[in-house]
């Protein structure tokens, strides 16, 4: 099952270099006072370097023109309520000001460029994860792909195969059993995650939402009732508080039960029109080459063919990462979880924070032994720094079998990036930096020597030990046997899997 894939590589269009070129004049004038702006400016100045700063602040500037863009329409909206929602969640995702500091947007960690994910070369080549609202924050794995992520199941339990499958995340803890919806249940998580939007209270994105140029549209859709919420006087002082809020208080927003009720509702129903979003053919789209070769409007190239034989034969690929069947989408994922044996990532932040930073939060109390437990931590005790999904104690059982175990991402747009030399990162930890580079390691992982610390050859000649050996994979990565044509090859027919190679459909 080699996991992570990648889309076809195309340089810049003519447009797309010219809006670049604005995007860094814009950036080079903000990124002056990103930091000296920003609320924990001291620690942010000296944790990011100025090249990501200024990369981070195109992102920014390219976040803020879409948002622009996409407010322009709320005057005159769609006509249908389903493309209402979707237009409700685009602004919801592109809107910083949901964000404790106004600073980040969701989309800061999943642009279109890149397939919905990651869109800061440099962090996906140094720590792999992204920083939150509180800069010197970051979080302990790398972001998802959230196209694609709501034709996920509910989270279930599969008796005949002994798996669970289906909900959101690297850890399945968007388990969707509440809502239906596991990208909905997704949605919830990264506002009140403390280094991710961090905010202290789910009533603050609610609250803030309510000042925003959708709310009349949000009111039309989902009824008038939503933002009628008798505000307490410190709202503004509470939510520019980042969270997470004292043990004590853990809803510092003060409201009666029924307009606790009512944010609850609320705050649902933005998640719900953010899932809603990712699931139109906006960012779900069915248009890359592989689609065309299923239409038979394109053919592959022998190399790309030579991939997909492989990638269904003797790769290993398809038992995970299912091409379709009868009755089912080429997903490029079958939603179960699984232990590929990834080395540890030295290069997250995360294990650095488990000292109290500058407003008196710890983020990683564990420090460098920190060792990520996936599916199975979730199953236990639920996620340290955000759960948006209740825990099933009927699943308590489950635990052991499921340690260390991630859920098998999908391989659409894996490799999509929006120039030749950017980087992504792959892994739930984010250690590859390269497709070519996790194809080798499916391949050698139990072939090739452990690696000494600091071994020049590490990723080709050698590679480190396993984060974790629980319940590792042994049975379909680490001894495949390609050669280096093949892996070339699995590469190439991943390419194919990039959106955008047809227009999309009506």
């Amino acid at each position: 099952m080699i996991r992570p894939c990648r889309q076809q590589s195309h340089g810049p269009t003519y447009l797309q270099r010219l809006s670049l070129v604005a995007a860094v004049v814009v950036a080079t004038l903000f990124v002056a006072t990103l930091v000296a702006d920003a609320p924990n400016a001291e620690e942010t100045g000296s944790k990011l370097s100025p090249q990501l700063l200024q990369e981070i602040a195109q992102v920014e500037a390219e976040i803020d023109r879409i948002e622009a863009q996409t407010i322009e329409r709320v005057a005159a909206p769609p006509d249908n309520q389903i493309q209402q929602i979707e237009l409700l969640g685009k602004l919801m995702l592109y809107d910083k000001n949901l964000s404790v500091y106004r600073n980040e947007a969701c989309a800061f960690c999943h642009m279109p460029e890149t397939g919905f994910t990651g869109p800061v070369s440099e962090l996906n080549r140094t720590t792999g994860a992204y920083p939150g609202s509180v800069r010197t924050r970051f979080s302990d794995r790398k972001p998802q792909s959230h196209a694609y992520a709501p034709l996920s199941p509910v989270l279930h339990y599969n008796p005949g195969q002994g798996d669970l499958v289906g909900g959101n995340f690297w850890d399945m803890r968007a388990t969707g059993r509440r809502l239906g919806n596991p990208a909905a249940e997704q949605a919830l998580g990264p506002p009140t995650n403390p280094v991710e939007m961090g905010l202290p209270d789910s009533a603050c994105a609610v609250y803030r939402a309510s000042q925003r140029p959708y709310r009349a549209l949000f009111e039309s859709v989902w009824g008038a009732q939503a933002f009628v919420i008798a505000w307490p006087g410190d709202v503004e002082e509470v939510c520019d508080r980042p969270g997470p809020p004292n043990a004590g208080e853990p809803l510092p927003i003060q409201l009666s039960p029924l307009d606790r009720g009512r944010v609850g509702s609320t705050f649902d129903q933005m998640a719900q029109s953010i899932a809603s979003y990712e699931a139109s053919a906006e960012v779900t789209s069915f248009t890359s080459k592989f689609d065309a070769v299923l239409a038979k409007k394109a053919r592959f190239t022998p190399q790309e063919q030579q991939g997909y034989d492989v990638f269904r034969g003797k790769g290993r690929c398809n038992e995970c990462h299912r091409d379709g069947g009868p009755g089912e989408d080429p997903l490029f994922t079958d939603f179960t979880a699984s232990n590929i044996g990834t080395p540890a990532n030295p290069r997250l932040p995360y294990y650095e924070e488990n000292r109290t930073d500058a407003l008196g939060y710890t983020a990683n109390p564990q420090g460098t032994s920190f060792v990520d437990g996936g599916v199975g931590t979730f199953l236990k005790q639920g996620h340290l720094l955000s759960q948006p999904s209740a825990v099933d104690q009927r699943w308590l059982k489950l635990a052991p079998d499921n340690q260390a175990r991630m859920q098998v991402p999908t391989l659409r747009n894996v490799d999509k990036r929006p120039y030749p030399t950017f980087v992504k990162a792959y892994g739930h930890n984010g250690y590859f930096t390269s497709l070519k580079e996790i194809v080798h390691f499916y391949n050698t992982r139990d072939v090739l020597p452990r690696c000494k610390p600091h071994d020049a050859g590490e990723g080709t000649t050698c590679w480190p030990a396993p984060e974790s050996t629980d319940n590792m994979n042994t049975s379909k990565v680490g001894h495949l046997g390609l050669s280096d044509a093949e892996e070339d090859a699995l590469v190439a027919f991943m390419q194919a899997l990039t959106d955008g190679f047809m227009p999309p459909g009506r």
